[in-house]
């Protein structure tokens, strides 16, 4: 309403002019750009409220391009009989500074004025062939094509022409730029001159099509109509053409081409105003100049096919359909155009339709209407603005809960836009017209015209996901990315997409965990059961490609991966069930640990020490990583008869833990036996005060550890040879008593059993004894030891409370073992050992040792007789039952006695 003066006269004549799309956005349109247009434009509103939240204001520059665009075609009239093929061609051309690209497309003019154009053709600007809705079976049949040929020229080739290809044929360009914001714009289109096109059915058929150029007119204007035949070898056949103006007679052309005018026209054809003429035997033209409200009506050809030139009788006589000429008077100069921003959408979007009316002299009423793709029936309401601002809804568009609210406004005194904002769904496109009616002086004057929209459901169109992976093994601290690459039959670019990673660990769990979710807004929302991606973890998009990179792989990351794709509709919140779904392809991750260079000395060697002396065995590593830590686990193989299970002695952590195993984890076991690290690369096992008990072949197991990204990891291991360890002892030998081999004792009961030493020994030494218990086919195991000091050592189990070493006399070394139980059947060993100090204030040196003979020993349970079974029974039954007994055994025993008296 406020121009600058150097713009008033382009807005008032709406060379410029704001468009309200909705309540927050507006568009400014310049119908004819210009040069000195070009620079920065500001929109700016201004702040309602107490404070300012964000901006409000944004700037952007526009470039004003030459227009160099061209489109040219030869015009011509071409006939055609049904199955003939047709090639045209369209010179397009552009010298344009900037990268754009081209669209070259034809278009098919069957009726009068623009709202028959249908497409049959077009090569997009991505280089894509697009067919009309009409001629889209005869595309994918390959009858109908579009082939460039040099730089300028394009091609249209039909293959087999049919009788619905007759019409007026035109050739579109339009120039493409890409704007800053990666979206396309066309800046120019360019239209060529139109070629008639008349298709002649097979046989003796006859078909009339009538076309015009312009059926809405101002008085004064030139009104052309073209009536062609259509039929089978029209060269030779004759016939006989008449004009009807509101199915009155207004001239006629014999076969022979002489024309006839009735007597009201004769005089205008005399002064140039009509004119008919017979391009072809199968085209015929009616040129009306300076038309007037008297050519009102609707015009027909009808054409009569005769034997020969003179004969008066028709063979056959076919008429054309109708077209509708509207003449205005002069001053009138009402237009209405009808065009929308949406011409492809997908269900869900919205659409929205302008109609922009010009030229009117006072109020107008618009009606809006729709006819859906491939619908016979009539067109349906969907709204209408009366002249004073009254709304109305069409009967399928009253519920706002369906395709939201519609909105139909009246931006300024000739535009009117209709807004849909939720298509449901492909019977949503087709065609929308908009038929505006003036009232002015009792008369009333009504302009239509209509666009074409197709709305493409998201469910029916084709969604896909494939998933690749440029590295499949890979090693730790490597980083690893996956491409999910999304096809559609639509542009996914305008829908709203959200992409969910998944991930199943290795080894396979029962399904797969959610790893992350992208939502359409770009909100990353993190899984919560593997929340160790989060921080190393990369999203990105390129075009359809929605990728995931995982820096520096552990063996976490180790596992299968899955992307999942959803799309919704455009002006649906991402919430609920959305429109169409799919997930891609698993690929399998295997993480690859450093390959381990351990290598550990695997020569035999023995060690031979002297009772109570020390030992030392020794472990070394021959090669490994420099940054590598290493953990070491001691074993025992004990000497035979027991089995060769090997006994774990000691392991130290690549920290320096220890733990002890169960047969070394008592005090004096772990102060006796010490794991040492000599060296970086020479490990140790102490034994201290050795004794025979420790007898056997000693081995260590080196574990290769490393710190890789998020912990340490085990990159494998080795095992060293085996090192017998030897006792040298003196010729001495001492003598243990020969005891029985087996034993047995009842259950409850307490057992001896006999350890006898025999001879006299030195006064200068003492003994030590050690008893050792084994379980059929099981490994002999320390019971009970007595040290040369006097200590004993009890086992740490419940055994231990029921062991008693006597000792009546200095080699009695015998074990009474109470309360014998079931368990405590099996194989006992005694040994004995002499100790011997060097001097004084030395240690103890082993001096000799023997070994008794096994004696197995067999519990037998507890005795079980008559009498007991018998006052084992309930009370009253034992004082009835074992009374009498009991009496019994006191009169038996009285009478022995009293016998025995006699005797003496």
């Amino acid at each position: 309403s406020f121009p600058y003066a150097i713009y008033t006269q382009r807005v008032r004549s709406r060379g410029i002019y704001v468009e309200r799309v909705q309540g927050d956005a507006v568009l400014l349109h310049i119908t004819e750009l210009q040069d000195r247009d070009a620079g920065e434009y500001e929109c700016h509103t201004p702040n309602t409220d107490e404070r300012y939240f964000g901006s409000y204001s944004a700037k952007m520059n526009l470039s004003v391009i030459a227009d160099t665009l061209s489109a040219s075609m030869v015009p011509q009239v071409l006939t055609h009989t049904e199955g003939d093929a047709v090639e045209l061609t369209c010179e397009v051309s552009k010298s344009t500074a900037q990268h754009t690209h081209l669209s070259v497309g034809w278009y098919h003019l069957q009726g009068a004025g623009e709202s028959s154009t249908e497409e049959v053709l077009t090569l997009s600007k991505d280089f894509v062939l697009r067919p009309g809705p009409s001629y889209a079976q005869r595309f994918l049949a390959g009858d109908v094509q579009l082939n460039k040929i040099g730089n300028t020229t394009y091609k249209l080739s039909i293959r087999g022409v049919e009788p619905s290809d007759q019409g007026q044929l035109y050739c579109e360009a339009a120039e493409w730029i890409e704007d800053p914001d990666e979206t396309w714009k066309d800046i120019s289109r360019k239209q060529t001159g139109r070629m008639l096109l008349a298709v002649m059915s097979q046989g003796r058929g006859l078909s009339v099509d009538i076309t015009a150029a312009e059926s809405s007119l101002s008085e004064g204007d030139t009104l052309e109509l073209n009536c062609m035949v259509g039929a089978q070898k029209s060269s030779s056949r004759h016939f006989q053409v008449l004009w009807l103006l509101n199915g009155v007679e207004v001239a006629r052309i014999d076969p022979h081409g002489v024309l006839v005018w009735e007597e009201e026209y004769e005089e205008r054809a005399k002064l140039g105003h009509l004119r008919a003429f017979k391009p072809s035997n199968v085209v015929y033209v009616l040129t009306v100049y300076k038309v007037g409200l008297k050519d009102n009506g609707t015009y027909h050809c009808a054409v009569s096919e005769v034997k020969t030139p003179g004969d008066f009788h028709s063979i056959q006589t076919n008429l054309s359909s109708g077209i509708q000429v509207k003449v205005k008077p002069i001053g009138y100069r009402m237009r209405l155009s009808v065009s929308t921003r949406t011409p492809q959408v997908m269900a869900g979007d919205a659409l929205i339709l302008l109609c922009e009316v010009r030229g009117a002299t006072s109020p107008v009423s618009v009606q809006w209407w729709h006819l859906p793709p491939q619908h016979p029936g009539p067109r349906v309401l969907v709204a209408t603005m009366e002249q004073d601002g009254t709304l109305s809804l069409g009967s399928a568009y009253q519920d706002s809960g369906t395709r939201g609210s519609l909105r139909l406004e009246k931006v300024s005194s000739g535009t009117f836009t209709l807004v849909i904002p939720n298509t449901l769904d492909e019977g949503d496109g087709g065609r929308y017209g908009c038929k505006a009616t003036e009232l002015s002086r009792d008369q009333s004057w009504t302009e239509e015209g209509e666009t074409t929209v197709t709305v493409s459901s998201m469910a029916g169109l084709g969604l896909h996901a494939m998933l690749r992976s440029r590295i499949v093994t890979i090693r730790y601290g490597q980083s690893f990315e996956l491409v999910c690459q999304v096809s559609a039959s639509y542009t996914l670019e305008q829908v709203p997409v959200s992409v969910r990673w998944h991930f199943q660990p290795s080894p396979p769990a029962s399904h797969y965990h959610e790893l992350v979710r992208v939502l359409p807004s770009g909100t990353v929302a993190w899984g919560t059961t593997q929340p160790h991606f989060q921080g190393k973890a990369q999203l990105t998009k390129v075009a359809t490609s929605f990728r995931l990179r995982i820096h520096n792989a552990a063996a976490a990351d180790e596992g299968t991966y899955q992307c999942e794709v959803e799309v919704w509709r455009r002006n649906t919140l991402p919430l609920g069930q959305s429109a169409a779904t799919t997930r891609s392809n698993a690929v399998g991750i295997k993480v690859v640990l450093p390959e381990s260079k351990l290598q550990v000395a695997t020569r035999e060697s023995s060690v031979e020490t002297a009772g109570g002396a020390d030992a030392a065995i020794e472990c070394r590593i021959m090669f490994a990583q420099n940054n590598s830590q290493f953990a070491v686990t001691w074993y025992l193989l004990p000497p035979p008869p027991a089995d060769a299970t090997p006994l774990q002695i000691v392991r130290a952590d690549y920290s320096g833990v220890l733990e002890y195993g169960a047969e070394f984890s008592s005090p004096t076991q772990k102060s006796r036996f010490l794991s040492q690290r000599v060296s970086s690369s020479v490990f140790g096992l102490q034994i201290l005060s050795a004794n025979p008990r420790d007898q056997g072949r000693y081995y260590c197991v080196v574990e290769e550890w490393l710190w890789l990204v998020d912990g340490w990891y085990k990159l494998g291991e080795g095992a060293s040879g085996k090192t017998p360890l030897e006792f040298k002892l003196p010729e001495r030998r001492l003598q243990l008593e020969k005891t029985n081999r087996s034993v047995s004792a009842r259950e409850g009961e307490e057992v001896t059993l006999r350890c006898l030493l025999e001879g006299a020994r030195l006064p200068t030494t003492r003994l030590s004894a050690t008893w050792f218990r084994g379980k059929e086919s099981s490994r002999v195991r320390p019971l009970l030891t007595l040290h040369h000091d006097g200590a004993i050592d009890y086992p740490p189990e419940s055994l231990a409370g029921r062991l008693h070493l006597r000792r009546p006399a200095t080699g009695d070394f015998s074990l009474t073992l109470h309360s014998v139980e079931q368990g405590d059947a099996g194989v006992y060993q005694c040994q004995v050992q002499e100790w011997q100090q060097q001097s004084e204030g030395k240690e103890w040196v082993l001096q000799a040792l023997a070994h008794s003979e096994y004696i197995q020993l067999a519990t037998i349970p507890p005795e079980s007789t008559v009498l007991s079974r018998i006052c084992s029974s309930p009370p009253l039954l034992n004082f009835i039952l074992c009374l009498p007994l009991v009496l019994i055994l006191l009169l038996t025993l009285a009478v022995f006695c009293w016998y025995f008296k006699l005797r003496k």
